[in-house]
């Protein structure tokens, strides 16, 4: 780890799991904005460039020193959805107890699971959470956490978005729609006329920044801030209407078009006995079936006009970003 200078006068941010997507785009967001970038990730992790990597468990004496110097502490940490129940909120206490000690900002990106039907049309800032899955239970858990932890003095910013795309590999975008395109389809998982929420990962990450910034100037309130991050509404066909046009931009137009296919959902959740992860997505596929949106206004109350990066050239660079780990998108299509 580097030594900090004692000329060195920025505002220091840790990034935890900063090697994931949304780590990484906070990494970058926040040395864009001039910040000292501290991004904790594991020995064998690639991390941004323009950070300070410190290699160390959440419980290490390294990483407690380190995080006295932080104004904000982002917990990017997302492990794999089998791994939920074990890990999920141990991480976050971890991850809260470093932002206590120095009495930073807790920053946690968050999603929409832990709202029912009722509750996702729209998601408003402290809306009412009504989970109806494991997964939604843990969400919410995670921000019970977060509230109790207010009352010993913490503060904290839930930012909820609707799904990310952008960054790499991981998202529905390369392991849903772009699944078969080597085949002249694109799959969507839901009915193609129900609108869905959508965040590109820079633009969230924008957010987290613009958020830091409101906490060195003691704008935000104290315990749990809940704001939820509009993104892009978009039906099915939309969405894939955009995704038609960011690849003919880079040469994927086949002569016969695209072929539109759903999800096989029956096929998942049968083989969601034996595989886990298709059971764990399988509880979550309410998602596409529900129409939702998010409300933004209490974020834009704030900070001002969300970070919004036009669909298309969002898409574009998302596509860019896969075409190192997705081989049917470094060929052009006849």
């Amino acid at each position: 780890m580097q030594t900090r200078s004692a000329s060195d006068d920025r505002p220091t941010v840790l990034v935890l799991g900063a090697a994931g997507r949304f780590g990484a785009a906070a990494c970058a967001a926040f040395a864009q904005a001039g910040w000292r970038v501290l991004a904790h990730g594991r020995a064998h992790h690639t991390l941004h460039q323009a950070a300070e990597p410190l290699r160390a468990d959440l419980d290490s004496p390294a990483l407690q020193a380190a995080a006295r110097h932080a104004q904000a502490v982002v917990h990017a940490i997302n492990v794999p959805y089998p791994q939920w129940r074990a890990h999920a909120l141990p991480m976050l206490r971890a991850g809260t107890a470093l932002a206590a000690r120095a009495g930073a900002l807790f920053v946690l990106p968050g999603n929409i699971y832990n709202f029912d039907e009722v509750g996702l049309q729209p998601v408003r800032a402290y809306g009412p959470q009504r989970p109806i899955s494991i997964k939604g239970g843990i969400r919410a858990d995670m921000e019970t956490h977060l509230r109790d932890q207010g009352q010993a003095g913490l503060r904290s910013v839930v930012l909820r978005a609707g799904d990310f795309f952008g960054g790499g590999a991981g998202s529905w975008l390369d392991l849903g729609v772009l699944s078969q395109l080597k085949r002249g389809r694109l799959v969507y998982p839901g009915p193609r006329d129900v609108p869905h929420a959508w965040a590109f990962l820079p633009d969230l990450a924008r957010a987290t920044v613009a958020l830091a910034q409101c906490h060195l100037q003691q704008a935000l309130p104290t315990g749990l801030t809940d704001l939820p991050f509009a993104g892009y509404t978009l039906t099915g066909d939309e969405l894939l209407d955009a995704i038609t046009a960011a690849l003919a931009d880079i040469g994927h137009a086949p002569a016969k078009g695209w072929q539109r296919t759903g999800m096989p959902w029956g096929v998942i959740r049968l083989g969601g006995w034996v595989v886990p992860m298709w059971r764990e997505l399988a509880e979550m596929a309410y998602l596409w079936r529900v129409p939702h949106a998010l409300d933004g206004s209490a974020l834009a109350e704030l900070i001002g006009p969300e970070p919004h990066t036009p669909l298309r050239q969002a898409l574009a660079h998302a596509v860019a970003d896969l075409r190192p780990v997705m081989p049917a998108l470094q060929v052009k299509n006849a």
